[in-house]
């Protein structure tokens, strides 16, 4: 059996058919996976963790995320290299916001604290857990929409994308970033003309 804490040093089993696959599929990646072919896909921190980051970061650019991060992360008492839910829930809202977060961002901070402080997500079996089981445990965390469970599966757990509806690419503004990265030229109006 896989332990949470051993998922950062193991590279998923479908890693190499993945990588052929985009290979065959994608110009870009076919020229890209020689180059970084030795990279792997890798979870990082623990859940608590990973998915406290991931509601900081919504809506906000990624260099505003991490000042607000690491803002947040120096009110904590006693700051730890893993954040705790019951470090958060010791931080008072008005604390809380002069990191840098809205007022809902704290409300939602604060209910994934709950979930995981009252045992309401079973972390420790998510390794035998089905996805879809695992994301309604997720989603019932204010602030945990189906999207953001989704990118937690493949990312911090490390399972395959099985649908067409957990690609990154069904995100538009993500659709929109790799159409002008490719052909230089931005997309425009609703259907991208």
């Amino acid at each position: 059996m896989v332990r949470l804490s051993d998922l950062a040093s193991i590279t998923p089993d479908y890693w190499d058919e993945a990588c052929k696959h985009l290979a065959r599929r994608d110009r870009v990646m076919k020229k890209l996976i020689p180059r970084f072919g030795e990279a792997r896909l890798q979870s990082r921190g623990d859940a608590f963790t990973t998915l406290a980051r991931s509601i900081v970061g919504q809506q906000i650019s990624v260099k505003a995320a991490q000042a607000v991060w690491d803002r947040f992360i120096a009110l904590v008492p006693s700051p730890p290299v893993r954040l705790a839910p019951q470090a958060v829930l010791a931080v008072d809202m008005p604390t809380m916001r002069s990191a840098g977060l809205s007022a809902r961002k704290v409300e939602y901070l604060r209910d994934l604290s709950k979930h995981f402080e009252g045992g309401l997500v079973h972390v420790r079996q998510w390794q035998q857990m089905d996805d879809e089981a695992i994301i309604d445990e997720l989603v019932a965390i204010r602030g945990i929409g189906r999207w953001t469970a989704e990118m937690f599966l493949i990312f911090h757990l490390l399972r395959p994308e099985r649908d067409a509806a957990r690609r990154p690419r069904a995100d538009q503004g993500h659709q929109r970033q790799l159409f002008q990265r490719r052909t230089g030229h931005p997309r425009r109006g609703p259907r991208g003309r």
